[in-house]
């Protein structure tokens, strides 16, 4: 048997061996290793950089869901309540009495600081306003000891995370240095501690002087109202539209005309649906500004073409064979398409518009022409009706609000809050991963 390479008695000429690897074969090798070395590089250099940010907001952000805590066992009798009431400055009586027990406790652990109540305000705050409050809510408690979980300023906060110290801190009405000493005092007593921020996760923003107390609670029922706006108005409309083009339409050029805008809206930067939305949802219709209606009307505008093209993309992915089979057997058009074809489609649909929400829910260039932006969530709405029409916020705007504030306390807040969005987002996708994996149907 004799190689394929050796010379041919008919041509004369030499042949290509099969065993042999030509130059042009070897070039090849190299080009597509060449190119799997890039493929490689690419999936590297994004998982680097997708590690690098969340590291980032892990670091920056797990920080807010900590905050400093004064416990104080404080126990206020009738004649001291009696007499603070008397007095005409009844909550810096009330302060008085706490600064005194507060001595007291700390004298009967053996360490010795000087304090006033004016340095308790800068450490916690209107404490006096806090327990003339809770008693005037409670009077069955008096005569008993309390416990009285006072959050600590942002910048106590900071000196127990690292963010303030002895030589970077300046004498101002916030803090003091020779508060620390009293910070350092209840420390050694185990009075003031790290404990869980429940107050972030449910609490309200606190406004510009206080972000210890701030929270994203109630942007978080904000976007809740905005979520169920959007999905009200863009599930039913956005599948009808689709449903209309990709099965009844007739193919002429005003239906391409159509299907050209929807795809260019698609692309829209979303702060041109915020204009819109000021336009005319506020100016001409006159609706409550900083509303979650709005804020959903104008999301729902912006979801819209997200929504159709998935919609007609499912609708399309469904075998033709199935609209033959059910149009042989006598049934209508319609019959068809809502007994067949849209179950079929479904799980593309459902998919589509889990990642519209998700989207939207991340928006914030739309809430800023709404007011959403400008207005401060400082509660929970009255009902479930006033969620849609009172004035309230959202967690990108609050985010958004929080980092453009001049406090680190705000700054940290405002990396907690991505972390929450982040997960409420990775929440919805992976529902969509479910319901796509659950009804899926492959052909």
């Amino acid at each position: 048997m004799t190689d394929a390479s050796m010379q041919s008695p008919e041509t004369g000429r030499h042949t290509i061996s099969l065993t042999a690897t030509d130059e042009r074969t070897q070039k090849r090798a190299r080009a597509e290793k060449r190119f799997r070395s890039y493929g490689l590089a690419a999936i590297g250099t994004g998982l680097f950089f997708l590690v690098v940010l969340f590291t980032s907001i892990l670091s920056q952000g797990l920080p807010a869901f900590q905050r400093t805590v004064v416990s104080v066992d404080f126990t206020l009798t009738e004649p001291q309540r009696d007499e603070a009431e008397g007095t005409l400055f009844k909550t810096k009586a009330y302060s008085n009495l706490f600064v005194t027990q507060l001595s007291k406790e700390l004298s009967e652990r053996g360490i010795s600081v000087d304090f006033d109540e004016a340095a308790i305000e800068r450490l916690l705050g209107k404490v006096g306003g806090t327990i003339r409050s809770f008693y005037a809510e409670n009077p069955g408690k008096l005569n008993e000891p309390i416990k009285f979980d006072l959050t600590a300023s942002s910048r106590v906060d900071g000196y127990f995370k690292g963010r303030v110290s002895r030589d970077t801190i300046q004498d101002s009405r916030f803090l003091q240095k020779s508060d620390l000493d009293l910070v350092d005092a209840l420390e050694e007593a185990g009075i003031i501690k790290q404990a869980f921020n429940w107050p972030f996760i449910i609490g309200a923003d606190s406004g510009v002087d206080n972000p210890g107390g701030a929270g994203i609670g109630a942007s978080v029922v904000g976007s809740f109202f905005m979520m169920v706006v959007v999905l009200g108005l863009s599930l039913p409309i956005g599948v009808a539209a689709s449903i209309y083009l990709e099965e009844f339409a007739p193919q002429n050029k005003f239906t391409d005309l159509i299907e050209v805008n929807i795809s260019n809206l698609a692309a829209v930067p979303s702060i041109v649906f915020g204009i819109l939305g000021l336009a005319v949802f506020i100016q001409f219709m006159h609706l409550p500004q900083s509303a979650p209606l709005v804020g959903g009307l104008v999301l729902t505008l912006m979801t819209l073409p997200t929504i159709i093209i998935s919609t007609r993309a499912s609708l399309k992915a469904v075998p033709p064979s199935i609209r033959d089979a059910a149009l042989g057997v006598g049934a209508s058009k319609m019959q068809a398409v809502f007994h067949h074809v849209l179950p079929l489609a479904a799980p593309g649909i459902l998919t589509g518009t889990i990642i519209g929400l998700a989207q939207a829910l991340g928006e914030t260039a739309p809430l800023l022409l709404i007011g959403m932006v400008g207005f401060v969530a400082r509660g929970y709405p009255d009902g479930f009706l006033a969620g849609f029409t009172e004035p309230n916020s959202a967690m990108p705007a609050q985010i958004y609000t929080w980092a453009a504030r001049a406090d680190v306390g705000f700054y940290e807040k405002a990396w907690g809050g991505i972390i929450i969005l982040l997960m409420f987002l990775l929440t919805m996708n992976i529902i969509a991963i479910i319901l796509r994996r659950r009804f899926e149907r492959r052909w």
